[in-house]
Formats: C-alpha cells, structure tokens, sequence
C-alpha cells in the first residue's frame, strides 16, 4: 500500500478531510459503541462516491468492533453472542444477500427508508416508551429486526441504528449493550467486507483508502473509550437516543437531497 494509490482516488483537501471524519467517528463510537459507519457514509459520501465511501469504512469497521467485542475478555463476547445469536445469524444472512444489490438499488431509498424508521422508533423511545416483549416472543422479534437491519446494512453499509435502537428499546443494560453491539457489528462488519470483494466495492485500488482510514479510526476510538466508562446507564440511554435521532434525520436529509 503507497500513499500514491490513495492520491489516485483522492486529492491532499479530500484526504485530510477524510481523517477529520474518521477521527470523529471514531470517537464517537468509542464513547457510546456505535455509529462510526454512519458517520463515515454521511460525512464521506458528502465528496466521494457511495461506493468509495462504503469501501472507505469497511476495514476500520471490521476491526474496532473486534477490539470493542473483546475489550475486558473474550468469555462475555462468546456469552453476548449467544444470547443475540437469532439477531446475528439474520442479520449476517441478509447483509450477505443484500450486499450484491448496493450496485443497483438506489441509495437515495435506503437511506430514506432506514432514517424513517429510525426516528420513528427513538421518537417512540423518547417519551418514555418500551417494547414490551414477551419472552416467549423475544426470538421473532430478533429475527425480523435482524433480518430488516442486514438488509438495509448490506447495502448501505449500515446497520447499527436499527440494531442499537432496538437493544435501548429492550433496556439492555450498558455493558452488555456495549459488548453486543461489538460482536453484532463486527461479525457484520466481516461478512460485508467479503461480500464486497465480491461486488467489487472493496477491490485493488480502494483497499488501501480502507486500511489507512483505520488509523484515525483507532485513535478517535481509544479516545471515545475514556469518555464512556464515565457515562452511567441513564445517561448512556440518553445520549445514545440523541445520536440516533441525529443520525435519523440526517439520513432522511441524504435520502431527500
């Protein structure tokens, strides 16, 4: 990897804003566990293309959600998989199925399609509602918002609103909620970079972008980490749902315009 190949895709103002972004994403996944990608697609695909933006994130995607499943041990990483594992499996079969529609669908439908849903389900959250799931309802429920977050994910590169909406939405506590979104994004996270090697999104000349961008990724994450073990359960919640919504609207915008 050169930095000669990167130049051919990006001009020097691209590139160091490309590093700002991820810088941010980065710590701000590090603080709450989530929303690096969807910081990455809006704030790189406001001057690069979707799919260069959706290869951009891959690489520091796959691996900060590794670090964060196996921060403290990987024995709670195995339990939170096993307690999501109807989730994870819909989720990583449909990224691998909808992952080969990224070159045709647009992408002005998704992202309209995932921000409606998004904020209709924070607004709901945001005036102190619940989904009361009944436990023997719970493995329906985990599939079909698994099934509709790989959808969307294989195709947009983003699945983690919908998935951290709905573990607010079942109030799982925050060190859980933190250790399952890792192991949920990271093996989406890998199962989509796969299949966008087969949909040549992720390819000899985008690769390298994909692998520098994991340097700021890193560092904004390490950063983030300090600012979360401070944040009690209450104020996770809150400034989790405030980032969805954030992230919601800014969705449907990209989706409009």
């Amino acid at each position: 990897m050169t930095f000669d190949s990167i130049l051919t895709l990006l001009t020097l103002p691209q590139i160091f804003a490309a590093i700002c972004i991820t810088l941010l994403a980065g710590f701000v996944k590090g603080a709450i566990g989530f929303a690096m990608p969807m910081i990455m697609i809006s704030g790189l695909g406001s001057f690069l293309s979707p799919e260069l933006a959706l290869a951009g994130l891959i690489v520091s995607t796959v691996v900060t959600n590794v670090w964060q499943a196996l921060r403290g041990g990987g024995r709670e990483a195995v339990e939170a998989a096993w307690q999501y594992r109807l989730y994870i499996g819909a989720l990583l079969l449909l990224i691998a199925l909808s992952a080969q529609l990224v070159v045709i669908l647009p992408q002005s439908v998704v992202f309209l399609t995932l921000g409606i849903i998004v904020v209709v389900l924070v607004s709901y959250l945001l005036f102190g509602r619940a989904l009361h799931i009944p436990a023997q309802h719970r493995g329906a429920y985990d599939l079909g918002f698994g099934a509709v977050s790989g959808l969307i994910g294989g195709i947009a590169g983003i699945w983690g609103p919908l998935t951290v909406a709905y573990l607010t939405a079942v109030d799982t506590p925050k060190k859980l909620q933190i250790k399952a979104t890792g192991v949920i994004f990271g093996s989406g996270a890998l199962v989509l970079m796969l299949a966008h090697m087969r949909s040549g999104v992720l390819n000899a000349q985008t690769i390298p972008l994909s692998v520098a961008l994991l340097v700021p990724a890193m560092g904004g994450m390490m950063l983030g980490q300090r600012v979360q073990d401070r944040l009690d359960q209450k104020k996770f919640k809150r400034v989790t749902l405030f980032v969805l919504m954030v992230a919601g609207v800014n969705l449907i915008r990209r989706g409009l315009f």
